[in-house]
């Protein structure tokens, strides 16, 4: 349309159906490109290095990497061809159907829609002060200032009758104008994206080049973005997300993955490669957003979004799937080691007390699910472990409350709702996993209404309490409750709230306790809450000068607590009977 008048009759009698087309072409030329790529990748290029070593076959491959190249640059381009057209489309459609509606209505009172979009009304009786009078017919037109004086002229003369077609007139001719008008702006806003889209003749497809696609990607979901958010069912359950996700053609499913990866990324019910794929593409551009902010909260972010990226970039073991990420609060972080979809075991572990998205989480929080997942795997290969950061976890000990848990506990359960829906296996085994003040948020999660999705297994680590004072609140049978607590872990001898407020110490003293309860309710290694109880090491002492807080933080690391991480893997793997037990406090 872009290049003459937008009139009404063009938008009425535009069939969207071409663009449609269009773009479906489009998506067949990216499609063809990205198999080339591949085939010059994998068939040619592989096959070269494997067989030949001189200089022609090393000019060979740099010719062969051009192609590539320019192979990746087409699929790239013509997919955003396709998805600015597919948000044409949608965008469109209802300014389309805004205008055939008001013409259906001029049609059924018989008014007439002229060229211009003026609308002529006829003659009609019309009650007076001085009796029943036939008022004339006449014409209005759209897009009049709200203050015309006009209808019928009756704020000049009283007792000059008063057509009542002219007000229905006026609505009609006011809508057919604001659909025109609609349409033109969306037509002017997807052609400048298009003409963005247009290559030069001749181009050579440089590594500069390829980075200006981010630049394109980012215009057309600027212009189509609210195409594609409409389709999100954001406020669907995980398994309706599912269903949705399942639902869509494979060049829709593409285009949120290129185009919206963000809207998908931290969606769950959206199986774990898709995930993983969208949290990839988006994770550049959460980093050039964290680069243009000031402050050392943005720099920390930004430093372990650079570590996460690099870990990403290198052969794991098992292989990492970011399942979530983003920037909100201190900072958010969910990777799975293992495939969460096709695994038979998965746990999910939440990280507690000064937890957030910096140097100490990737190298030190992330390892411990590597190490959970890896000694599972020893056990049942088919077992996958994941750490879940998808809340904002108190800083320092001396300000938590239930708050942070009580807010983070339905993210969890909806994230477990997820694993449920995409997870392949007929009966997968599912463990959850409270660490510190997580425990406390696994505790208020297992207290909603249906326990924690999916769950077999709880296993609790270094906990202040739960929130309940008897493992079978927990949702699960106290069979299936599993408790590692050092002696010398100051944070599972926090006094409760009762002996702080007596002046028996506060929530940082250490052994003050003097009973079974703790900061947040029964101390889930005594036998009042009757848990099983499994061998942990005790730590280092408690002294400040000695350890401090070093007990509370081995329990997943197979080289200071060995017996630890095997229980702990013998739980996640399936096998909890050959754990070795420990005596209740």
């Amino acid at each position: 349309m872009t290049g003459t008048t937008l009139t009404w009759q063009r938008l009425r009698d535009l069939r969207l159906s071409e663009f449609e087309d269009a773009g479906d072409k489009w998506h067949e030329v990216s499609g063809r490109s990205d198999a080339d790529r591949v085939r010059v990748d994998r068939a040619m290029s592989a096959k070269l290095r494997e067989t030949q070593e001189s200089e022609s076959a090393d000019a060979a491959l740099g010719r062969l990497k051009r192609l590539s190249r320019n192979f990746r640059y087409l699929q790239s381009e013509c997919g955003l061809i396709r998805t600015a057209l597919n948000g044409l489309v949608g965008d469109l459609a209802e300014p389309q159907r805004q205008l055939k509606q008001a013409l259906e209505e001029a049609t059924a009172l018989k008014f007439t829609v002229l060229a211009d979009g003026s609308v002529s009304y006829p003659p009609a009786c019309a009650n007076t002060l001085i009796g029943e009078k036939e008022a004339p017919g006449g014409q209005v037109r759209g897009g009049l200032p709200l203050d015309r004086p006009f209808l019928g002229d009756t704020a000049r003369d009283p007792f000059k009758p008063l057509n009542p077609n002219t007000e229905r007139a006026q609505a009609i001719a006011d809508r057919i104008h604001r659909a025109v008008v609609s349409a033109g702006q969306i037509d002017a806003r997807y052609a400048k994206t298009l003409d963005g889209l247009r290559a030069e003749k001749g181009l050579d497809v440089t590594e500069a080049t390829l980075k200006d696609v981010a630049r394109d990607t980012a215009d057309v979901r600027s212009t189509a973005g609210s195409h594609l958010a409409e389709g999100v069912p954001e406020d669907k359950s995980p398994a309706e997300r599912k269903a949705w996700w399942d639902g869509l053609t494979d060049e829709q499913r593409r285009e949120y993955l290129d185009i919206a990866p963000d809207m998908i990324g931290g969606l769950d019910g959206i199986p774990a490669v898709v995930r993983d794929e969208a949290n990839r593409n988006h994770l550049p551009v959460l980093m050039d957003d964290l680069a243009r902010k000031a402050g050392d909260d943005a720099e920390t972010k930004l430093d372990a979004l650079r570590m996460i990226q690099d870990k990403l970039n290198k052969p794991s073991d098992p292989p990492m799937f970011l399942l979530g990420i983003g920037d909100e609060g201190n900072g958010r972080a969910i990777v799975a080691y293992g495939n969460p979809d096709t695994s038979r075991n998965v746990s999910a572990y939440i990280p507690g007390l000064g937890t957030k998205l910096d140097d100490e989480f990737v190298k030190d929080t992330m390892k411990r699910a590597q190490d959970t997942a890896k000694g599972a795997r020893r056990l049942d290969p088919s077992s996958a472990s994941i750490i879940w950061l998808g809340y904002d976890a108190p800083q320092h000990v001396d300000v938590m409350s239930k708050g942070d848990a009580e807010r983070g506990a339905p993210a969890y359960n909806q994230f477990m709702a997820g694993l449920s829906a995409t997870n392949e296996s007929k009966d997968p085994h599912v463990t959850a996993i409270g660490h510190s003040y997580g425990s406390l948020t696994v505790g208020t999660a297992a207290k909603q209404s249906g326990g924690i999705p999916g769950v077999d297994d709880i296993i609790l680590l270094g906990s202040p309490g739960v929130g309940v004072d008897k493992a079978q609140d927990l949702g699960v049978s106290k069979d299936h409750v599993f408790v590692g607590a050092a002696d010398n872990d100051p944070v599972t001898h926090l006094p409760s709230k009762d002996e702080a407020a007596l002046g028996m110490g506060g929530p940082t003293s250490v052994l003050v306790t003097r009973d079974d309860d703790v900061y947040f309710g029964k101390d889930p290694a005594s036998e009042a809450f009757g848990a099983r109880r499994f061998k942990v090491d005790d730590g280092p002492r408690m002294v400040l000068d000695l350890g401090g807080f070093d007990a509370h933080s081995q329990y997943f690391t197979p080289d200071l607590d060995p017996e630890s991480a095997k229980n702990i893997a013998r739980i996640v793997g399936g096998k909890p009977d050959k754990i070795t037990t420990e005596e209740h406090r």
